[in-house]
């Protein structure tokens, strides 16, 4: 297919991209990534907390009630892992952990007062960076890169992102 000008379109020549133009994207998801935590890393630094324990507090967050199980599911962690990571948020007053009401051996996960505003003070940074990225790159921009991440998560990580998407508050 060729454009106006007689050559391949922009579309076409996406489909044959060079090791060095994937390396690139590798190398500029890598430093963008490091951008994006570097915010909330600073924030949870003194408080000896991780990322782990921010992503806890984001879906937590996300899914007010959720199980533990189901948290285990979403963050792709083992369940010594998360309960390090819960216990402490839990000993901190930051999450609240409910027996189930129809299954008593389930523990159901809410943000305390205080776990919601840290949560939050996260997740404005974070919203902050996203802002004005999406805004120097423009709509289209959005919506490729919005492509391009889905199109990356395997089947069950897009399952459980449309889940999400679904149950949008």
């Amino acid at each position: 297919m060729e454009n106006s000008q007689g050559g391949a379109s922009h579309s076409e020549s996406l489909l044959f991209l060079t090791d060095d133009q994937l390396r690139k994207g590798i190398e500029a998801m890598f430093f963008a990534y490091r951008g994006f935590t570097a915010d909330p890393d600073r924030i949870l630094e003194g408080m000896d907390y991780g990322r782990a324990h921010h992503r806890a507090l984001h879906f937590i967050h996300r899914s007010p009630g959720t199980t533990v199980n189901n948290l285990l599911a979403i963050l792709g962690v083992t369940k010594q892992s998360l309960n390090r990571v819960l216990r402490g948020l839990i000993e901190d007053d930051l999450v609240e952990s409910r027996v189930g009401r129809s299954d008593k051996r389930e523990r159901h996960l809410f943000l305390t007062k205080k776990g919601a505003e840290l949560e939050r003070s996260l997740s404005d940074a974070q919203r902050a960076r996203m802002r004005a990225a999406y805004r120097a790159a423009g709509p289209g921009a959005v919506q490729g890169f919005r492509q391009v991440l889905e199109a990356m998560m395997d089947e069950q990580a897009r399952r459980q992102y449309q889940s999400l998407k679904e149950n949008a508050q």
